[in-house]
């Protein structure tokens, strides 16, 4: 997992659910000196499954995980499918539940909302109940964000929500995971809130539990710097670990 020069452990950062490299640009800035970083975005998939397998193909050897938001998804399902070459697990803003009843009707409607008004037209709607505290117009975060969105296609975007509302029911996972997992939430994320973390940690009692403050669902970029911390305290208990030492 590590490398010969300085040890740092090979790191995946999954992004989410219309996110690209964008999302963790700043946190990857951060933690360079701690992990040696390779970051996923999903553009074009239409399955959790087929994305954990790009991840498995691409990274060599034994690894760690960070995933955003739909990333945590695919993190989960990467433990599912190869299980011993992961060596630490974090799941950031995500969560393991099943389908919700609303989900078909709710997430279908920003696919026709995209498809019939374009991207931008998504990204003024869904972007800003994602994030915590409101932000005004021009905002520059909010302006990077939509940038982000629209990198995307109405049809790349209904291929990411066909992923997601066929997702595996992904609770059964995180009580067999062995390896040192972070849950990091934000304090003012309504999407994916910190109850449904909390729930999280009650399936994997050995997991810490992070909650980021002044943050909504946009965790890796609103709160940058408290985020890399939580990953960097993470990381060094998944390299202590994988070499046999006893955590800091």
């Amino acid at each position: 997992m590590t490398d010969g020069g300085n040890g740092r452990p090979a790191l995946a950062l999954l992004a989410g659910l219309l996110c690209d490299e964008a999302i963790w640009a700043d946190v990857a800035a951060r933690l360079a000196d701690r992990a040696r970083i390779t970051v996923f975005g999903f553009r074009g998939f239409a399955s959790i499954a087929a994305m954990a397998e790009h991840v498995r193909a691409t990274m060599p050897g034994r690894f760690a995980v960070a995933g955003h938001s739909m990333g945590g998804r695919v993190a989960l399902e990467l433990h599912r499918r190869d299980s011993s070459r992961l060596a630490g697990l974090a799941l950031l803003n995500t969560g393991t539940h099943p389908v919700a009843a609303h989900e078909p009707e709710s997430r279908g409607r920003l696919v026709r909302l995209a498809r019939e008004h374009g991207m931008a037209a998504l990204a003024a709607d869904w972007l800003p109940p994602m994030m915590g505290p409101p932000r005004p117009a021009g905002d520059p975060l909010l302006r990077q964000l939509s940038a982000m969105v629209e990198r995307s296609t109405p049809e790349q975007f209904a291929a990411q929500i066909q992923a997601l509302l066929e997702r595996p029911d992904a609770a059964g996972v995180l009580a067999q995971v062995h390896v040192p997992v972070l849950l990091l939430s934000a304090d003012q994320d309504r999407w994916s809130p910190v109850e449904q973390h909390e729930a999280m940690r009650r399936l994997c009692p050995a997991a810490v539990l992070r909650v980021v403050r002044g943050a909504g669902h946009m965790a890796p970029v609103e709160q940058p710097g408290a985020v890399a911390a939580a990953l960097a305290d993470w990381i060094g208990t998944v390299a202590a670990r994988e070499r046999g030492l006893p955590p800091a």
